[in-house]
């Protein structure tokens, strides 16, 4: 892969970061938050994202995040008020940023349609003149001329009390899409500056390094400012570069950069003399556009090589560049590392996790056939081989679960995806819409995020269109105008659940029943419960809107998200009360990789219950078993009675029911709550086990969520305990 396609694959993946912390510090404001460090948090995003983006000439990202930081900039002088409706243009002008990004990413550069009216808003808004020369940062197409490397300085006039801040920047800084210009540019923010470039370094065309940095800067700051503020401006380059700040009294000054141009039209290059840039219309640009040219910015990224380099394993992007030939010597010498180097982190290839995470689980599979061998020789347990086989089976559980832990992730990078989208949703429904999210630090595997989006998407459009009901409705109601989508994610027996709710109207099932008996998805003399009505929403075809929109009303939708949320081996269910709002409950496994189960066997086959389904196993004893007619069996627990299903019939490995008392029974809870006992012959016991997709090898079986190789080689199917529950139920109703 070409260096330099990397390093703008890096920035892009940083984009999406600083993406997320715009739009989470936006709409922490407009929850009322007017915490400083917010709005430069804010601020230091779109920043950063300008910044990069002028090292890849990213001209219509660079011009609009140009007008987007300096109103932010007003804000966070207060100049801007942060009102709701400035708050609006913000969130609008975050929306299009993230456009842009993407179209970059995609390496489409044409403007965004809502791009210009934005720009002048924001220009309003900050005071920016409508007609502004978008010269300085307008990078050009320069020309490269030979220049003398060092050119004598004038001097100049005595300046009032300040400081000296002498900057040089190590290879790091470039490599990391940092650019010097723009560090320059927030120095001049402080006060009047005076700069001198040192470019006594700057070796002959030919012997220079693309990786290495051979400028420096002196800066003279005079104004009202202190030591701390420009600190400040270098704080994302710390550790990149060499920074000395020095207070000083009136003094001499440096030279000033625009004699230095003016002198540069002037005399005429040696053709022998060290190397440098200078644009051909000198005389039209500012001073951040020639630094930005004699700044290695673009420099590729190196190949690093890391302390310990398991083959499964390779950074690709964020690690350190080789320093400039001068930069700390001392520090290199006696191996330390640099102050960025504290709690650094590095970026690998997923496929190469993934491949990790394949080979852990070959290891537990490896290790339950030796722990199998091992049984089967008869060695005792207190042998010195059963200790090594126990002792390897601890350090096996701990390896699966650190490498698990490298692909756990937080929900927030889905959640933040949808303010975004119940924004536009409200705008095209003319309801005001106000979006709640909890538990957005619940972490679960990767796989199961990237394939979170979608349904999300699709459940709170269909929150916002069908379960709210119009401002005019909730008024009536007696309910604020403005509804409440609320979206949550925590943990629970050993899963995520993830629920979407709104305050709306609830599922108005008369209505979902007569339009499944008039689409005929239904019969029009079936007995339907509540529950079941409800789920007919997720039938293919199925729609309540009136008219086909953007939105809705094409029968597709609800489907797909049933239809995804199974692929992840997860469940969803409905509860809505009418009048009150709805909450659609998702439950998907924290892991498609592993399941802690209960090994049991059912007419001479191995299964797989999954544990955390499990709340305790019991001998059932004859007089506490009920028949309903046919086979349908219900069980006496504590005063209760729950439903016996019998998984080896349920499964069709037998016709004839097992005699209850010469079974065990699994006391499960499904998702909602319900309850069910699952009879099987015998517990062999318990384990972990490494998930295969069955649909990927084979094809999709009622009543089985995928499967497993034991200790001895032979294949386990893993129980889809809710289907097998869900089905059985059924059966049940017709029997009785």
């Amino acid at each position: 892969m070409d260096p330099l396609a990397a390093i703008r694959e890096t920035f892009f993946q940083e984009c999406e970061e600083q993406l997320a912390e715009l739009e989470s510090g936006l709409l922490a404001m407009e929850g009322g938050d007017q915490d400083p460090e917010t709005i430069n948090a804010v601020f230091r995003a779109v920043h950063s994202i300008k910044g990069g983006a002028g090292a890849f000439q990213l001209e219509a990202l660079i011009r609009f995040a140009h007008v987007f930081e300096t109103a932010l900039d007003e804000m966070r002088s207060g100049r801007v008020p942060i009102t709701p409706d400035v708050l609006k243009t913000m969130l609008r002008a975050a929306d299009v940023l993230a456009d842009l990004v993407r179209a970059a990413h995609d390496g489409s550069e044409t403007e965004h349609p809502l791009a210009s009216g934005l720009v002048d808003e924001l220009k309003a808004m900050s005071g920016q003149a409508a007609d502004e020369d978008e010269a300085e940062e307008d990078w050009g197409d320069f020309e490269f001329q030979p220049m003398a490397a060092a050119v004598d300085m004038p001097e100049a006039p005595a300046g009032p009390a300040g400081f000296v801040v002498k900057f040089k920047p190590r290879g790091d800084l470039y490599a990391k899409a940092n650019e010097a210009a723009l560090l320059l540019r927030e120095l001049a923010r402080l006060g009047q500056t005076v700069v001198e470039l040192d470019a006594h370094e700057v070796p002959p065309l030919t012997e220079i390094d693309p990786e290495a940095a051979y400028l420096a800067w002196t800066i003279t700051i005079s104004g009202d400012t202190d030591e701390i503020a420009i600190r400040e401006v270098f704080e994302w380059v710390d550790g990149d570069c060499e920074l000395e700040i020095t207070k000083q009294g009136p003094a001499d000054g440096g030279f000033d950069m625009a004699s230095l141009l003016a002198r540069v039209q002037d005399e005429a290059p040696a053709e022998d003399e060290g190397p440098a840039v200078v644009p051909a219309n000198a005389g039209e640009v500012d001073v951040a556009s020639l630094i930005a040219n004699l700044s290695p910015a673009a420099a590729p990224e190196p190949e690093p090589a890391p302390a310990i380099a398991p083959p499964t394993l390779s950074v690709v992007a964020s690690a350190p560049a080789p320093a400039a030939p001068d930069a700390a010597p001392e520090a290199q010498a006696a191996g330390g590392p640099r102050k960025s180097e504290a709690g650094a982190t590095i970026r690998v290839d997923l496929d190469r996790v993934d491949r990790l995470i394949d080979l852990v689980g070959e290891l537990v599979i490896n290790q339950a056939v030796l722990a199998q061998r091992v049984m089967e020789a008869g060695l005792a347990r207190a042998s010195a081989v059963a200790m090594g086989l126990d002792e390897l089976e601890q350090l096996t559980r701990e390896i699966q679960d650190s490498v698990m832990a490298i692909r756990a992730q937080p929900v927030k990078s889905v959640f933040q995806r949808m303010p975004r989208l119940v924004r536009e949703v409200a705008a095209m429904t003319g309801k005001p819409v106000r979006l709640v999210t909890e538990g957005e630090g619940t972490e679960v595997d990767k796989t199961v995020i990237e394939r979170l989006a979608d349904p999300l998407t699709h459940m709170i459009r269909n929150a916002i269109d069908h379960g709210l009901e119009s401002p005019e409705k909730r008024a009536a109601a007696g309910k604020p105008a403005e509804g409440v989508v609320k979206l949550a994610a925590f943990h629970r027996s050993g899963r995520i659940v993830i629920e979407v709710s709104d305050d709306g109207g609830g599922i108005n099932r008369e209505r979902v029943k007569g339009i499944a008996i008039e689409k005929g998805l239904v019969a029009a003399e079936a007995t339907l419960s509540d529950e079941e009505i409800d789920n007919l929403i997720f039938m293919p075809g199925f729609s309540t809107a009136a008219e086909v929109s953007d939105i809705s009303g094409r029968g597709v939708g609800m489907d797909v998200v049933r239809r995804s949320i199974q692929a992840l081996g997860g469940r969803i269910n409905i509860v809505s009360k009418p009048g009150k709002g709805s909450t659609f409950t998702m439950s998907l496994p924290l892991t498609l990789a592993v399941l802690d189960g209960m090994v049991v066997s059912a007419h001479g086959q191995t299964l797989v219950a999954p544990i955390t389904a499990i709340v305790e196993t019991l001998q059932p004893k004859a007089e506490d078993v009920h028949s309903l007619g046919g086979h349908a069996r219900v069980i006496s627990i504590r005063g209760g009675f729950v439903p016996l299903i019998d998984v080896g019939m349920a499964l069709g490995y037998r016709r004839d029911p097992l005699e209850a008392t010469q079974g065990v029974a699994l006391l499960i809870e499904g998702e909602g709550g319900s309850r069910a006992a699952l009879l099987v012959d015998a517990i062999q016991g318990q384990r972990q086990v490494v998930i295969k997709s069955l649909e990927a090898n084979y094809r999709q079986v009622p009543g089985v969520a995928a499967a497993t190789i034991l200790g001895d080689g032979r294949v386990a199917l893993i129980l889809d305990i809710d289907t097998i529950v869900t089905v059985s139920r059924g059966d049940m109703r017709k029997a009785s």
